[in-house]
């Protein structure tokens, strides 16, 4: 009977799952069944830590680092004017700082990100921080212009640990709650980038720019410690045994085999591009008459920029209940109107101030949205799943920094609100158009990743999964426990 109880809770035989081990004593004839090595590894780094692992405090560690790491890619925004004095660089040049930066950043999400699939992911994290700090003396002792360049390309490539420890952080978090705990991790992500420009700023005015990155190369060997001693240690089971190349082509059969994926990158390219187009020009208007802001003062914006970090949590908590269709929607619409206020920041800061809140609630509501979606797609390849996707976002990004420094030396700030206004339209557009489709043929994602994974069975890729033979990917009446609406999943 004991058994019997156990297999109707659980769903599972036997010896499938912790807690059952009356099961297992009374009937060890039977075979026990093993998942996929795939999914086995998965499943230990979910659970055989225990869900006391990812505690709140552990959940706040990971916000803390990615938000210490990511900051490395925004604090030079504005400092650019000063880089550009010191190196003697053109203005053109000054805008390359940002791109190249961003795109290190777009090739080590597809690079290096994935490796958190076939290794152990704490070592990898404290290696790519050890060389993080490396890449950051280099840019703070930069003679040159080229020295610069490389070295901001070279903390770019790095600072993608931060998707490595979001992927590592929804591994170990259980489904029902994975939206919260991403949109935890992310808010600490948000913090981070807006809160960059706000130190970068005051260490600029109290110690010039190059100490900017010597203090942040401090801090980041400080958390590569802190890391290497706090993560969970390598597992008893080895990772799955696929070769680099193979992880490589896996991610790009990912994006031709889901639609879902591919929606929201297109959705991460979009709010990105438009999100890049004011913070890396935004610096230009407010060194120049009539402000002639300090950097103290231009990074402040940052502060305002941190109600980004309340959407964070909020999309996440509402993705959980089923409504990231409406989250995704709205978070759209406020995109493309935040940028008629951000039109008049020449004459009023006020006006630039509700741009920016406008602007940063829509972009992280959108951005958790899709990592908590793709997530569930195949939480075995999250790694995978996380890079590939933030590889679009780092091409909005770099998109938006290079069109908007540029367009603002030919026409100025005006011209500039119109650009990001239309890739915030275009992402509105996008939404509208695709939304009947995508509640079709994507709800499976908005489902918990335990009900998805039983449907399927190992696919050609090496290290995902692909839809079983049998059942169909999306039922009508989803096995307990209940499923969240199908609008979920755009």
């Amino acid at each position: 009977m004991s058994a019997n109880r156990t297999d109707n809770r659980t769903g599972k035989g036997p010896g499938d799952g912790p807690g059952n081990g009356e099961a297992v004593t009374r009937h060890r004839h039977r075979p026990r069944r093993r998942p996929p090595r795939t999914e086995a590894r998965s499943a230990e780094e979910g659970s055989a830590s225990g869900p006391s692992s990812l505690s709140r405090g552990l959940v706040i560690l990971f916000a803390v680092a990615c938000g210490t790491v990511v900051a490395n890619v925004y604090f030079s925004q504005p400092l650019l004017v000063t880089m550009g004095h010191d190196l003697a660089m053109s203005p053109a040049l000054v805008g390359s700082v940002v791109t190249l930066t961003h795109v290190g950043y777009g090739l080590g999400l597809f690079f290096l990100v994935p490796l958190g699939d076939m290794t152990v992911r704490r070592r990898l994290i404290v290696a790519q921080l050890l060389l993080l700090v490396a890449a950051l003396a280099v840019v703070a002792a930069a003679p040159t212009a080229a020295v610069l360049l490389t070295g901001m390309a070279a903390t770019g490539l790095l600072a993608v640990v931060t998707q490595t420890l979001v992927a590592f952080a929804a591994s170990l978090a259980p489904p029902a709650g994975r939206g919260r705990v991403v949109g935890l991790v992310t808010s600490g992500v948000v913090t981070g980038i807006l809160l960059a420009r706000t130190a970068s700023g005051l260490l600029a005015d109290l110690a010039g720019w190059r100490s900017v990155y010597l203090v942040s190369a401090s801090l980041t060997a400080l958390l590569a410690l802190v890391l290497y001693r706090v993560l969970p240690r390598h597992r008893a089971a080895p990772p799955a045994p696929l070769r680099y190349g193979e992880l490589l082509r896996s991610t790009i059969t990912l994006f031709a085999r889901e639609p879902l994926l591919r929606l929201r990158a297109l959705f991460g390219l979009l709010v990105f591009a438009a999100f890049s187009t004011l913070w890396s020009s935004v610096a230009l208007p407010l060194s120049e008459a009539p402000y002639f802001l300090s950097h103290s003062a231009i990074g402040a914006l940052g502060l305002i920029g941190v109600a980004g970090a309340l959407a964070a949590t909020a999309a996440g908590r509402l993705n959980d209940r089923g409504l990231s269709r409406r989250t995704t929607g709205i978070a759209l619409a406020l995109l493309a109107a935040s940028w008629l206020p951000l039109a008049f920041t020449r004459s009023s800061l006020w006006a630039l101030v509700v741009g920016v809140i406008l602007l940063d609630l829509a972009v992280q509501a959108v951005h958790v949205t899709n990592q908590t979606l793709i997530h569930a797609l195949h939480p075995e390849a999250g790694s995978r799943l996380i890079g590939g996707y933030m590889v679009f976002y780092s091409l909005g990004s770099a998109t938006g920094a290079l069109a908007a420094t540029s367009l603002y030396t030919v026409a100025g700030w005006g011209a500039v609100c119109a650009l990001g206004a239309a890739f915030s339209c275009l992402g509105l557009a996008l939404w509208a158009c695709t939304a009947p489709a995508a509640l079709t043929n994507v709800s499976n994602a908005a489902r918990p990743a335990t009900e998805s994974v039983p449907d399927r069975a190992p696919s050609p890729v090496a290290g995902t999964a692909g839809p079983a033979s049998a059942p169909p990917a999306a039922p009508t009446s989803p096995p307990a426990p209940p499923a969240p609406p199908r609008s979920a999943a755009t």
